[in-house]
This record gives C-alpha cells, sequence and structure tokens, in this order.
C-alpha cells in the first residue's frame, strides 16, 4: 500500500477540524486485457488521435477540454478555469452528516478509496475521526470534486484505516419499474420451507475461498497457445430441463448440495422405508391388543368369580351366625318358661 500512488490530494472537513489526506484506490483489477490485432498478419490496430481541421496527429500535450454547446459550438475549458470553480469541495471532502450504515442503499455505492493521513500532523484528527465514526457504529456522509466533477461519498472504518465509497447522487439510481415478473403468482409454505432448506444446506462461505474461475482457465487458454500446444477442452454444461414442477427441483436441488458437500441424503430414503416400517409394526401391535383384550377378560372374570365366592362365603356365614342366634334365643326363652314352673313345683311340694 505504500508504493501505491495517491489520486488526489486534499483534506477532510471534519467541523473546524481539517484532515490532510491522500485518496488512494482501494480496489484493483485482475482481468485479463487483449489487443486489437489484424487477423492476417497479427499487427497491432492502433487508435491515433488526429485533428479533424488539419488532419494530422496531435501529441497529448496539445490536447485540452472543450464542451459542445446544443448548436455544435465548442467552448474550450481550460485547467485553470476549474481550478477556480466556487466549489468548497475542490481540494475538500466536507463531511455534511453521520447516518446509520443501512441507510445507504447498495445501489448507490460507486469505487472505493483509501485516505492516507498525509504527514505526521494529520495522525492525531485522523485517529479521532477513526474512533469516533467507530464509537458511534455510524458512517459519514462527505462531499468532494474528483475528474472535473462534485461527487458525494460515505466514509467508514476497514481495520485501522478510513475508507471513502463514492456514492452515486440519488437521481442517478433508476426506480425498478417494469423489472419485477407482471404475471401474479402465490408461493405456498412448503415451497418456502424447501427454499429455506436450501438456503441451510448450501449454507455460510468464507470470501476469501472465493477466485475468479473465468480468469484462470483463460491464463491455462493463453499459456497452451504460447507453448504451442492444445488448449484444454471445457467440459459439456449440463443440460437444464424446462422447470415444470417447482416442489421437484427444489427437492432435486436440496439433495445435490448435500451431495456436493458430502452429505448423505437421507430423506429420499426415509420417505422410502416409511410405509415398510408401518406396516411391519401395525401386526404386533394388533396382536399384542388382542392378547391384553383376552387376558384383560380372563383376569375380570377370575376377579369376579371371585368376588362371587367371597360375597357367597360371606352370606352363608351370616346365615349361620343368624341361625345359631336365632336358635340360641329361643332356647333362652324355652328354658325360662321351663325353670318357673319347676320352681313353683317344688315350692309346692315342701309346703
Amino acid at each position: 500500500m505504500l508504493h501505491v500512488r495517491s489520486i488526489w490530494n486534499g483534506a477532510i472537513s471534519f467541523g473546524l477540524v481539517s484532515i490532510p489526506i491522500k485518496l488512494v484506490n482501494a480496489t484493483e483489477s485482475h482481468s485479463i486485457s487483449f489487443r486489437q490485432i489484424h487477423t492476417e498478419d497479427g499487427g497491432r490496430i492502433r487508435y491515433r488521435k488526429v485533428c479533424e481541421l488539419d488532419d494530422r496527429e496531435v501529441s497529448q500535450a496539445e490536447i485540452g477540454k472543450g464542451y459542445e454547446d446544443a448548436d455544435g459550438t465548442i467552448i474550450p475549458i481550460t485547467d485553470e478555469d476549474l481550478a477556480h470553480l466556487p466549489l468548497p469541495t475542490a481540494k475538500t471532502i466536507e463531511i455534511v452528516a453521520f447516518v446509520p450504515a443501512d441507510r445507504i442503499d447498495p445501489l448507490q455505492m460507486d469505487a472505493a478509496y483509501y485516505l492516507a493521513a498525509g504527514g505526521a500532523p494529520a495522525a492525531k484528527p485522523y485517529t479521532l475521526l477513526r474512533e469516533a465514526l467507530k464509537r458511534s457504529q455510524k458512517v459519514a456522509i462527505a462531499k468532494f470534486a474528483l475528474r472535473g466533477k462534485e461527487r458525494l461519498g460515505m466514509l467508514r472504518v476497514v481495520g485501522d484505516a478510513i475508507a471513502m465509497h463514492g456514492l452515486l447522487w440519488p437521481d442517478e439510481v433508476r426506480e425498478p419499474e417494469g423489472v419485477a415478473p407482471d404475471t401474479r403468482v402465490t408461493v405456498n409454505d412448503k415451497e418456502l420451507d424447501l427454499a429455506d432448506a436450501l438456503m441451510d444446506t448450501l449454507g455460510e462461505i468464507d470470501l476469501e475461498e472465493l477466485h475468479d474461475e473465468y480468469r484462470e482457465a483463460l491464463e491455462e487458454v493463453v499459456a497452451a497457445k504460447a507453448a504451442g500446444e492444445a488448449p484444454p477442452e471445457a467440459p459439456e454444461p449440463a443440460r437444464a430441463g424446462k422447470v415444470l414442477d417447482l416442489m421437484a427441483a427444489l427437492e432435486k436441488s436440496v439433495r445435490a448440495a448435500k451431495e456436493s458437500r458430502g452429505e448423505q441424503p437421507e430423506e429420499a430414503a426415509d420417505v422410502r422405508r416409511l410405509p415398510q416400517r408401518k406396516t411391519a409394526r401395525a401386526a404386533p401391535k394388533q396382536t399384542a391388543g388382542k392378547k391384553s383384550t383376552a387376558t384383560t377378560k380372563k383376569t375380570a372374570a377370575k376377579k369376579t368369580a371371585a368376588s362371587a365366592k367371597k360375597s357367597t362365603s360371606k352370606t352363608a356365614q351370616g346365615a349361620k351366625k343368624t341361625t345359631a342366634k336365632s336358635t340360641a334365643k329361643n332356647a333362652a326363652k324355652s328354658t325360662e318358661k321351663k325353670t318357673p314352673e319347676k320352681k313353683t313345683t317344688s315350692r309346692k311340694r315342701t309346703a
């Protein structure tokens, strides 16, 4: 990062605090570029800058800027004219507000830059702004001028540095009118459940693991051609059939995602085995139910017989007791009646 050339020098205006900074590109392109060539002999095709009035090629030092008016008139604009623009943001990144990060629509995101502190005097205010952004958990909205026009930017903390994302102006973002399907469709809960299952199966991924496979394949082709070898052939892509059943397509996608992760797709096997398990378990349950019912009936019959015997024996015992009691009473009564007669007789004999 220390050897990257700054593309803009200025300052961050944070209230009355001024922070000298250098603007550095935060991204770089690794794409492979091609040259245009003449297919017959391989000669380079070049574009030459030619003045249409005198029909001659001009150098870069002779080229300036001009604005074409509606009638076709060219109005020359010099660098001095642009330097005297009445803009406070000509050499300043002016912070105008602090807002939550989710207030920024990702559609507005443009190029990204790092803001490097411009020397030792900038270290203190630079660190102050960085820590203030961290603690507030907000981003700074700023205006700045770059490459001849005023732009909108968003400042946020990345590691120990402050990064700035160029933002499109709100009126530069188109409304999504006419993009969504016109046909009215309904999505049921089962389809949503399968979509959720597919999302869970795919899971998360470390973005560091992702790489440009197209660029790697292109490098292989270039290396093979340079070595005089035949370029590698790409495998034939799988033919995608028409999606007639969304549910079936989702289920197939979930199984394919599990197989790609080395997981065993158990859902299909379970669905096939479930009817067999139900049938196998049904017979024992019915047999056990019959046995338990017969056993219960036998037990109840035994208990009833036992209860009947007990009640019969109790009744018999009660009858015996009652008979004995009545017999004893009758005997006592008869004895009482007989005894006075004997006494009276004996008394008469004594007299």
